[in-house]
């Protein structure tokens, strides 16, 4: 066992998953979040296991669609223009990789911290009390009919290249599966062995008390920085002290950028602008969570209320919610479910950490020993928070991974140092 633990800045998924595996390998850990556990985008995504989305935003076409996509206001892409200078120099970045081979390299990278999803909750949850909030399920992409789904034929051939299958029901055995759709939505493609999470910011609070009822502890603060002897983690700065440590995992984010970067890490990060509405007391609930393709929403069963999660918009951290987003959710989730009424409806807006290549950077920092990173996971991050925090745990006890660890490596935005 390590004298000096190992700190994990960042308490949401993938910070609590990283932690539970360290502590199960016998380390002592200290979580440290400026707001406490599931805060963030933890807290607010759409609470599906989706193993199966591993097709990235930029696929190709993005680059013809995306102009015309931001002046439709029924479209679910936003930006908020002011914010366009900032965001210049990372969206030519990312759109340099809307093209079909960059496509299908990132979408294997993704599939492999998402494949799995389900059994990795269920493994990262057992005897941890926040079991209870895993719900095995199917998931279903509804379309309005065959041919708006072989529209999108290229990113399903991705996911049938990962291993994916699923089933493909339209007309009456698709009504006869959920009778609840509008009438111009006719065709799904279902999976199955996926699943949902009822309470996202519960279940993540949940485990995280877990984490502190074996020994860990758990720090509201800031932290600043991290201190370095001989090119060895030996701290970290947070509220204006420092707390030794044996390494430490940069697992905050959107908010991760400032902390690379003084670990000689340039990623080009962005925030991903997310929206959620809350139906509480719905009189219906769809009998399993859906991705309805011509909103580009997700709508989840949860805990007391239907969860109405998407839309992507860019316009940095500091603003607040937007309300065209807000208003499509709105729109989109009443046409796709006529007759839904509930007693109060609540929102949420939060920021998914973007890096312009979309692939999540796991790994060791190069050149500083005890430095590691667990961030970037876009859309992804409660899908594949488990799986990071597992090989992150296997990396630092210098535990050979069971699946191609170098394309998630930090070494790719390694700055020169002089």
């Amino acid at each position: 066992m390590t004298e000096k633990p190992i700190v994990i800045v960042g308490a949401g998924i993938v910070g609590v998953s990283t932690a539970i595996w360290l502590q199960r390998d016998g380390h002592k850990v200290v979580l440290v979040d400026r707001a406490g556990p599931a805060e963030g985008a933890s807290f607010g995504n759409g609470g599906i296991l989706a193993s199966c989305s591993c097709v990235p935003v930029t696929g190709p076409g993005l680059i013809a669609k995306a102009p015309r996509m931001l002046l439709d206001p029924t479209q679910p892409l936003f930006l908020r223009w002011g914010y366009l200078p900032k965001l210049a120099t990372w969206l030519l970045k990312y759109l340099s990789h809307a093209n079909a081979a960059d496509t299908t390299r990132i979408a294997k990278a993704i599939a492999g911290v998402t494949a799995d999803s389900l059994n990795d909750h269920l493994a990262l949850a057992a005897g941890t009390g926040a079991e209870k909030w895993i719900v095995p399920s199917e998931y279903a992409y509804i379309y309005r009919d065959r041919a708006h789904f072989e529209e999108d034929a290229f990113g399903w051939n991705l996911r049938r290249e990962n291993g994916f299958t699923w089933e493909e029901i339209e007309g009456q055995a698709f009504r006869d599966w959920d009778g609840i759709f509008a009438s111009d939505l006719g065709f799904a493609a279902k999976f199955d062995d996926h699943g949902r999470i009822s309470d996202p910011g519960q279940y993540v609070k949940d485990l995280a008390a877990h984490v502190v009822a074996q020994g860990g502890q758990l720090l509201k603060a800031d932290v600043t920085d991290v201190v370095r002897e001989n090119g060895q983690v030996t701290a970290i700065r947070a509220g204006g002290e420092n707390i030794p440590c044996s390494a430490v995992v940069i697992a905050t984010g959107v908010w991760s950028g400032a902390l690379a970067k003084k670990l000689g890490l340039s990623v080009p990060l962005e925030a991903e602008r997310g929206y959620h509405i809350e139906l509480w007391e719905p009189n219906f609930m769809p009998k399993a969570p859906v991705m309805v393709a011509s909103g580009k929403f997700v709508a989840t069963p949860m805990e007391g209320r239907l969860r109405i999660a998407g839309v992507v918009e860019f316009g940095g951290t500091e603003a607040g919610a937007s309300q065209a987003p807000l208003n499509l959710l709105k729109k989109n989730g009443i046409a796709a479910f006529p007759g839904l009424k509930w007693k109060e409806m609540t929102e949420w807006v939060g920021f998914r950490p973007a890096p312009a290549d979309s692939i999540p950077v796991i790994g060791e920092v190069p050149g500083i020993k005890g430095a590691f990173t667990g961030f970037g996971h876009h859309h992804i991050g409660l899908t594949g928070g488990p799986k990071t925090g597992r090989l992150l745990a296997q990396m630092i006890a210098g535990r050979q991974p069971n699946v191609d660890v170098s394309v998630y490596s930090p070494a790719r935005y390694a700055q020169a140092r002089h």
